[in-house]
């Protein structure tokens, strides 16, 4: 049997230019994530991320917490499958029709207009994002012009797919990614409705580890969601 670990990103840039960065905090949740499995000798044989920064630089700060403690880190692989869905232009083509059509959509899409405070805008966003994605993940639109849930699924799939298919035993995996191709992966493994995957999505912690046992033929959730390296002042979801 092989163990794999889905680690999703440290905190990135919330409501700044460029999301896709991680911010200091995001970084250290990193490194205390390396120190910590180094701490409790967790041999990593493998490593892959996405090609999201925020993916590769989390990669690049628990690989720098073992190679400080003279273990081995392998080189990271990328493979694009393990990215984000395109929140940024679900919400941009997607939320102007589901806004037109439905009343409790367009109330949330004016609560985070109108919001001032960085605390209310996060959580209105995060309303919106989430009623946004059920209409998403349905398939429940006319518009297009991004990804739709069902190739975003089935990317996340192959991916994870691949990274199995070699004939070994004992491997020991850490990928890089984030909420949405983890809430895919536990969704799959419990053989859970799709929905359920959107809903998992905003459980998981910036860091967080969720382990897997699997063989060529077999794959099991072990823990999700595991934060227990991060101080609770160190504990972030976006």
């Amino acid at each position: 049997m092989s163990v794999l670990y889905a680690v999703r990103h440290g905190q990135a840039s919330f409501f700044k230019d460029d999301y896709d960065q991680l911010s200091p905090t995001g970084i250290e949740q990193a490194r205390l994530l390396g120190r910590y499995w180094v701490e409790n000798q967790v041999s990593i044989t493998e490593v892959y991320s996405g090609s999201l920064v925020r993916q590769l630089d989390t990669a690049k700060a628990v690989g720098e917490s073992f190679q400080e403690a003279g273990v081995p880190w392998p080189e990271v692989q990328v493979l694009e499958g393990l990215n984000e869905y395109h929140a940024d232009q679900v919400m941009k083509f997607l939320k102007a029709e589901i806004v037109e059509k439905n009343e409790s959509v367009r109330q949330l899409s004016e609560d985070f207009e109108n919001a001032r405070e960085d605390k209310e805008r996060y959580r209105s966003f995060h309303r919106l994002l989430e009623a946004v994605m059920k209409f998403y993940i349905a398939g429940d639109y006319e518009c297009g012009g991004f990804e739709t849930w069902e190739q975003f699924h089935n990317r996340v799939r192959e991916a994870i797919g691949l990274i199995r298919s070699k004939e070994a035993s004992g491997r020991k995996i850490a990928v890089f990614t984030s909420g949405g191709p983890i809430g895919v992966l536990v969704q799959t493994t419990l053989e859970a409705p799709d929905q359920q995957a959107g809903q998992l999505n905003w459980r998981v912690h910036n860091a967080s580890i969720s382990q897997f046992t699997f063989s060529s033929n077999r794959i099991s959730l072990d823990q999700f969601n595991s934060i227990g390296h991060l101080q609770k002042e160190m504990q972030t979801y976006r």
